[in-house]
């Protein structure tokens, strides 16, 4: 007997499986991604001193130092539904985690905030907390 696939079956039992109620569409993705870029600017311009600023502008979060290298950006990709996030000169890419309801980077690993935290602490030499 031949199995025939039928539309987004095997995705839709996936996700059941994988603890997804639902599939994210895309008005919930932007939600969710400005509501987490919003929430972690709020908590760095709360730390940010003379050794690094951040600007969250046209939907992405910037934060610039002093030293090199000088620049991360943490934006969303909308069309994967994915929050990346590059940083001393790494790239990480984050998907929605429902359990922990924060973006966080695949099989368990740390979530955004503290992703970012992080990075900040290794580029300025001191512990930071998001």
């Amino acid at each position: 007997m031949r199995r025939r696939f039928k539309g987004n079956k095997f995705f839709l039992r996936y996700a059941e499986m994988a603890g997804l109620s639902k599939i994210m569409d895309d008005q919930e993705f932007r939600r969710l991604a400005d509501q987490a870029l919003d929430h972690l600017h709020n908590r760095i311009l709360a730390l940010a001193d003379d050794r690094f600023e951040s600007d969250f502008n046209g939907g992405a979060l910037v934060i610039e130092f002093e030293d090199a290298p000088a620049k991360f950006v943490v934006s969303p990709n909308a069309p994967v539904k994915q929050i990346w996030v590059s940083a001393n000169l790494k790239s990480h890419k984050l998907d929605w985690d429902p359990s922990l309801e924060a973006f966080a980077m695949p099989g368990h690993g740390p979530i955004l905030a503290d992703l970012v935290a992080e990075a900040i602490s290794q580029q300025i030499g001191s512990k930071v907390s998001l």
